[in-house]
């Protein structure tokens, strides 16, 4: 690798967290570079932990300037072997269908990262999570933080079934 490549590659670890399956979902990012490193965590208040797996690795990616060199770690088999298996790439070319009979979940959110992942060089590696890995372990902590915010915004792509409405009695 040339100073140029190096001074271009970026090294970043996510992580997703979801209280309840749909239910409020947050996630974490840090990203490592040249010019330092950064943190981020943004959530949902309806959403999944796949859709909160996958999102932090696009809001990383777009919030590169230019085109990078990007390794990507992240605890989550769906989100790695999707990618570095070509999962989600044959997904799209089947008009998302994982077989003949299901339809792939999240497609949104899958035709964005393989968007960004045509603009960079993004290799996804996965490594075990809550396994005393520093930045998996810092990720999962944004995450869960996110998760637990008040008033979080709605998740667009997000197509379930919304909880019941509470109810308050009036005495």
């Amino acid at each position: 690798m040339n100073t140029t490549e190096a001074a271009n590659t970026v090294t970043i670890y996510i992580d997703g967290a979801c209280r309840g399956n749909p239910g409020p979902g947050g996630y974490g990012i840090i990203l490592k570079s040249g010019s330092g490193d950064k943190e981020l965590s943004g959530g949902f208040r309806l959403t999944t932990n796949n859709r909160m797996e996958i999102m932090p690795a696009i809001v990383a990616l777009e919030m590169l300037k230019s085109p990078c060199g990007v390794v990507i770690y992240s605890d989550s088999r769906y989100l790695v072997n999707a990618m570095s298996a070509g999962w989600a790439k044959r997904w799209q070319t089947n008009g998302w269908m994982r077989n003949k009979t299901d339809k792939a979940l999240n497609p949104d959110l899958w035709k964005r990262l393989l968007k960004l992942c045509d603009y960079h060089r993004v290799e996804f590696r996965w490594i075990k999570g809550h396994n005393s890995h520093k930045e998996n372990e810092r990720c999962d902590v944004l995450s869960v933080a996110a998760a637990g915010k008040p008033d979080l915004p709605a998740d667009p792509g997000y197509k379930g079934r919304s909880p019941e409405p509470v109810t308050q009695k009036l005495l």
